[in-house]
């Protein structure tokens, strides 16, 4: 029962968290080649637009990512039963 609690903690966890690593990896990638490309190695270049990135996506998403925790928190108290013994 715990293993299945955590498997399914762990699922959750991954699912709302992908969005935003996706989107990081991808700019941080494209930002990155650009810096390749124009010999520009200046930190503030990377760290910005990716604390831009993810800030705008946590936006962006909240109503899904709120909807997707309320939902699970649901799922955990109605099946409280079975976890507690």
């Amino acid at each position: 029962m715990v293993a299945e609690l955590l498997r399914q903690l762990m699922k959750e966890a991954m699912i709302l968290a992908a969005p935003i690593l996706i989107a990081a990896a991808l700019l941080s990638f494209v930002l990155s080649l650009l810096q390749t490309l124009t010999s520009l190695q200046e930190q503030s270049l990377t760290t910005v637009p990716r604390l831009l990135l993810v800030a705008l996506v946590l936006l962006a998403g909240m109503p899904w990512f709120l909807g997707r925790m309320a939902s699970y928190t649901r799922l955990l108290f109605t099946d409280l039963h079975r976890y507690i013994r």
